[in-house]
């Protein structure tokens, strides 16, 4: 197949026009259709010395999620003199640092199917942005959680190009070698929001630092800068951006000057921008297509919000926020769904959209339906790795405790809410295929689980690393990246 062939591919792909399976590329945060799926046959047993069919070294530090065109991997990263790396410890078992994260609670929520809480739901810790783009959060290296001003270092912001085959290096480019203008928290990056491939181009987002075109080779084609805007506690950026096969969406929401913003992939040329009533987020836009109409979907702290994707008009609001929001929502032809953490780490609501609702959808006083909502799940959203829809179920992980959820997607109904056994923090987001669930913990382990009403855990896989990067699946390849390395998982 030719490259013009592949490109119209994963054009359509990544705008949720096919299914995952359709293509062996891997475009963007989460896949073709940025939902973590691939119905092939995926890896299911790994270690460090078991079916690893190559690593690599990588510079410098990044969580952004590599993504994948034919025999191609592309990675960003940001290198300085004396590297410092992030921490491991946020999302631990009950222990360690604090966790969580999103927004809060909505009083008088409903939950459907009253099942059992887990253990540690009423464990009030500090919340603090997430990973739901593949990437933690931000707030200084070495400066804890309190914020801080940026590093006085110079850093190189870089796109490196990966042989698929073997890992070696194809190219790499130097975006803009500068000073930071913001700090980041001691587990983010400068390199955490992942990039985006149509076939032709790569379209490569660094926060603060701007957005850049190239073509397959590394050539430039265009940048833009976009503003610099402090983050909540000074945590730094990590919303990556979103693609409908025409136009690059960039949500940033900030302390400052919140916006969403469209740019035709071809020139760069800002098609639209609206303001938004937000502070800091860091969940990544959703293009959801449904059997009404194609949107634009932001989690957020105060409201979730959707747009029209040509001219950035709200289509819908729903409130209920009272906090932040990391996670990344996730939707099929009839129902988006869409939640985050609670303000003191525990769980905020998790909704159910319908497709075609139209202005306020907040369900009034104790209801947890309204014309435009099918379902609320009170303390259920996800804190940090966005949740996973597959064959009738809707999974979400918690941050930490090692906790998965599994909900029925029509109805609401909780299947389950359990401890998996000896994990840790979740930030990667999960992934699915052949029936299985796949969650990446912090600590390298990843649980093989039966898709299914009860929780059965299959196998469970260990690398030496820690991992807040999401998954990118390529046939019957699959890449985690670690804090220094890239593994390339084949059986």
């Amino acid at each position: 197949m030719g490259l013009r062939s592949w490109a119209v591919l994963g054009v359509l792909a990544a705008g949720g026009w096919l299914p995952a399976a359709a293509v062996e590329n891997w475009p963007q945060f989460r896949g073709p259709a940025a939902t973590g799926l691939a119905e092939q046959k995926l890896p299911t047993e790994w270690g460090n010395d078991k079916n690893i069919a190559w690593k690599v070294e990588l510079p410098g530090a990044a969580w952004s999620q590599p993504v994948v065109w034919g025999d191609k991997i592309f990675l960003t990263t940001a290198v300085t003199e004396n590297q410092p790396k992030p921490k491991a410890g946020m999302g631990g078992g009950g222990g360690g640092r604090p966790g969580g994260g999103g927004f809060g609670g909505r009083p008088g929520g409903g939950q459907p199917g009253g099942a059992p809480r887990a253990p540690d739901d009423d464990d009030d810790r500090p919340a603090r942005p997430g990973a739901g783009s593949g990437r933690p959060p931000g707030g200084g290296f070495g400066g804890g959680r309190g914020g801080g001003s940026a590093p006085n270092a110079v850093y190189r912001w870089k796109v490196i190009c990966l042989d698929r085959a073997t890992g070696k290096v194809l190219w790499e480019n130097l975006a803009k070698e500068a000073k930071p203008t913001i700090s980041i928290h001691s587990t983010n990056t400068y390199a955490s929001e992942t990039p985006i491939i149509d076939g032709e181009r790569l379209y490569v987002y660094f926060g603060m630092t701007g957005l850049y075109c190239y073509d397959l080779e590394g050539k430039p084609i265009w940048s833009k800068d976009l503003g610099s805007f402090n983050m909540m506690n000074g945590w730094g950026a990590g919303s990556s951006p979103a693609f409908d096969g025409e136009r690059i969406y960039v949500q940033c929401d900030n302390e400052q000057k919140s916006f969403i913003a469209a740019f035709d992939k071809k020139t760069g040329e800002e098609l639209w921008r609206k303001s938004r009533d937000e502070r800091s987020n860091w969940s990544t836009p959703f293009v959801w297509k449904n059997k009404v109409r194609t949107e634009i979907v932001t989690g957020g702290g105060t409201k979730m919000r959707s747009y029209d994707p040509k001219t950035g008009d709200l289509l819908w609001e729903l409130g209920g926020s009272v906090s932040r929001c990391s996670a990344t929502p996730v939707g099929d032809d009839s129902l988006l769904y869409v939640g985050s953490g609670g303000g003191m780490g525990g769980n905020g609501p998790l909704f159910a959209v319908k497709a075609g609702a139209k202005g306020d959808i907040t369900p009034k006083g104790s209801s947890d339906t309204s014309e435009g909502v099918a379902w609320t799940v009170d303390r259920a959203g996800p804190p940090m790795a966005s949740p996973l829809l597959y064959r009738g179920n809707l999974y979400v992980l918690d941050q930490r405790g090692g906790v998965l959820s599994c909900f029925d997607a029509k109805t609401g109904e909780q299947h389950y809410k359990q401890r998996i056994n000896g994990a840790k923090g979740f930030t990667s987001s999960p992934w699915a295929g052949d029936g299985k669930i796949f969650c990446l913990d912090e600590n390298g382990q990843t649980f093989v689980i039966e898709a299914g009403n009860e929780l059965k855990v299959l196998a469970t896989n260990k690398l030496d690393d820690m991992f807040w990067s999401s998954a990118a699946l390529a046939g019957d390849q699959l890449l985690l990246r670690g804090i220094d390395r890239l593994y390339c998982i084949k059986p």
